[in-house]
């Protein structure tokens, strides 16, 4: 098959949910996950031994966003986006979006920083290493949204509209960093906005939606500009094997609604997370001034009475 000199020659049978599925696992990204994984636990099972508690639904949520990397780097599906622009705009929005916010709800800084031991005074363990890193500089600029949102878009049209992408898809290297680039993009871009993890860039929740819905059209700008072509754009796309029996412009067609698709998906998803974690801080600060309240004896409502009743003797 020709690919105009880049992607990998490939002559695969028609695209069948069955075989769709069969394992076709990338070693990298394989390897990544099962140790990802396997860390997480390892946290998890040492806060259970101590005593401590680790909300299910954070589990739930990495193991999810673990196995959503496994479904499209380690299956049929990674095969099938060398060959179908479709396929792998399918990978890219699903690395790029919907793995990072579950991955990011699973909290795994917050894990590590419970479960790993304090190495003492004095000296520098993983844990303090961890703790320096949150605070460094470099975290802080690659969190603030003046990097991550032009990161975030660029990520589309600096990549696919330009020589490069062909020249990442040329390699199996060059496919593994741009799949591995999409996650990260991913994962800073939402960090800042919805992470539970502490972070050293944390807005109010006004300004988080903003950037959220800052990033979020050019997604759908992306795919319309896509659907609209009135020929292949993508060099490794414009000739698919023909035992797939697809056009190459359909497919163009099919990845700018995957594209236009997901710009909405994961909005919404991020924005409900938002509401409920600006709800859930809305409820600790009342019990925090409850709790304050209940130990000074209501000082701050003594204080207004008392003011209150000043300016009713001044009237007097």
């Amino acid at each position: 098959m020709d690919h105009s000199g880049h992607g990998m020659n490939m002559d695969l049978p028609p695209f069948t949910l069955g075989r769709g599925l069969e394992l076709s696992a990338d070693p990298f990204f394989l390897i990544g996950c099962l140790v990802a994984l396997a860390l997480y636990g390892w946290g998890v099972a040492r806060l259970v031994r101590r005593g401590d508690k680790w909300p299910v639904g954070r589990t739930v949520s990495f193991v999810l966003g673990i196995l959503t990397v496994l479904l499209v780097m380690c299956t049929k599906l990674n095969d099938y986006g060398m060959v179908m622009f479709s396929v792998h705009m399918v990978q890219h929005m699903v690395i790029s979006m919907l793995s990072p916010i579950l991955l990011l709800l699973g909290a795994p800084i917050t894990l590590a920083l419970r479960a790993l031991p304090a190495a003492g005074r004095g000296r520098k363990g993983p844990r303090e290493w961890l703790l320096w890193l949150l605070h460094s500089r470099y975290v802080k600029i690659i969190t603030h949204p003046a990097f991550t949102i032009p990161l975030f878009i660029a990520s589309l049209y600096a990549l696919y509209f330009t020589p490069l992408f062909d020249t990442l898809m040329g390699s199996k290297a060059g496919h593994i960093g741009m799949m591995v680039h999409f996650l990260a993009v991913g994962l800073v871009f939402f960090w800042p906005i919805m992470g539970v993890d502490p972070g050293p860039h944390r807005p109010g929740y006004i300004m988080r939606m903003l950037e959220l819905f800052a990033g979020m059209p050019f997604h759908a700008f992306f795919g319309i500009a896509l659907m609209m072509a009135s020929q292949p754009m993508i060099g490794t796309y414009m000739h698919p094997p023909a035992s797939l029996g697809i056009d190459a412009l359909a497919d163009q067609e099919a990845a700018g609604g995957i594209a236009w698709a997901f710009s909405e998906i994961p909005s919404v998803v991020v924005l409900v997370a938002l509401l409920f974690q600006w709800r859930r801080s809305d409820d600790r600060e009342a019990r925090r001034k409850d709790r304050a309240a209940d130990r000074d004896g209501d000082k701050e409502l003594e204080a207004y009475n008392a003011y209150l009743a000043s300016l009713a003797a001044r009237g007097r």
